[in-house]
This record gives structure tokens, C-alpha cells and sequence, in this order.
């Protein structure tokens, strides 16, 4: 075997054990958290959410939940009223990324008790801290629900400790949020604390 061939090996091996993208939908095909892992333009966002709206949600209950759709495929699961879909590469196993996804909504429920569509909504940077301390760049690193509630737990006991009395605190979690999870959140992207400085 020649070393490129080894080399194409392992890139292709690399490639299959994370998800593409993760995006958490309602019955009614809207859109509560999206995540995208790899590196796609605005355009290509817009039409894998109009994909995945136009595929998943007119789907029967007893119908299979993977939809291959060209270089990826899409994975998905219903708990209540929403779907949780995975963008995965078509080379990685759907078993998994269906335990990986149960793994997300255990640590969900157990953070906001029995984790429900409002939660996403009202808190939806509680849901991606959860989300980036279980998954890196798509790929699972941390599977102990416990110590992901312990991480977000401590995480949120240091902004209270750096918060001052009477300031949003939930202001300075917005670091690694994007515009579009910023502005879902009700703010003004970019800004900052009480005064919008940055």
C-alpha cells in the first residue's frame, strides 16, 4: 500500500467520526439551535435547513430516521416536540450518532429538568454550553452527563463571582455565541454588559 493511499485512509477515517452539523427543530419546522461543525457558506446553511424541514418533519413516526443526502446523511431523533437532527458523514455509523444524540438530550434533561422546546428558547446559550462541553469540532468528548452538569455548573458559579449586583451576567456568556445565536437571544450582537461597549 502506497503512503498516499494510507494518508487518503486516514483522512477519510478522520472525517467519519465526527457530525457535520447539529440543528434542533420544532413540529412547526422552527429552527431552535443550529450548530455547524464544518465549513459551509450562509447559502449552503440555508438550504441544508430547508433540506432538513422539507425531508424530516413530513415523515411518518414508523419510517426509518436516516436520510442520506449526498457527502452526508441526515440522523435524526423526536423527543416530544422536537427533532434533533445530525448531519453526519455518510462513512459513520447511524447507531451511534442516535446513542450520541440520546447522550445530548440526557444532559439536556438534566440540566433544565425534563428539557422542553421553551428551554431552547429562553436559554438558548445554556444549550450550546451543554452542547460544547460534550462535543468538539462534532466529534464526542466528554459522555459523563455528570461531569458536563458539573462543568456548566462551575462555569456559572465563576460569572457569578465576577458579575457585579444588578448586571446581566448572561451578557458575558455571549462570547462564543454568533450574530444569529445572539440575536435569537434577544441581543444586540457584539454588545456587551448594560452599556453595549465593547
Amino acid at each position: 500500500m502506497t503512503e498516499f493511499n494510507r494518508s487518503a485512509i486516514k483522512s477519510k477515517a478522520a472525517a467519519a467520526c465526527g457530525w457535520n452539523f447539529i440543528v434542533l427543530m420544532s413540529r412547526q419546522g422552527k429552527i431552535r439551535l443550529s450548530e455547524f461543525f464544518s465549513s459551509y457558506t450562509e447559502s449552503q446553511k440555508k438550504r441544508i435547513l430547508r433540506d432538513i424541514t422539507g425531508d424530516v418533519l413530513p415523515r411518518q413516526a414508523k419510517m426509518c430516521n436516516i436520510i442520506e443526502k449526498g457527502e452526508y446523511k441526515f440522523i435524526y431523533r423526536r423527543y416530544a416536540s422536537l427533532y434533533f437532527v445530525v448531519g453526519a458523514p455518510v462513512e459513520m455509523n447511524e447507531l451511534i450518532v442516535l446513542e450520541q444524540i440520546h447522550l445530548f438530550v440526557e444532559a439536556l434533561d438534566g440540566y433544565f429538568n425534563s428539557v422542553c422546546e421553551l428551554d431552547l428558547v429562553f436559554s438558548l446559550h445554556k444549550s450550546l454550553m451543554i452542547l460544547f462541553e460534550m462535543f468538539i469540532a462534532g466529534m464526542l468528548c466528554e459522555s459523563n452527563r455528570r461531569e458536563v452538569l458539573q462543568q456548566i455548573v462551575e462555569a456559572e458559579e465563576m460569572v457569578e463571582e465576577m458579575s457585579k449586583a444588578g448586571e446581566d451576567t448572561s451578557s458575558q456568556l455571549d462570547d462564543g455565541l454568533s450574530f444569529q445565536e445572539q440575536f435569537q437571544l434577544g441581543r444586540k450582537p457584539g454588545a456587551r454588559g448594560p452599556r453595549g461597549n465593547r
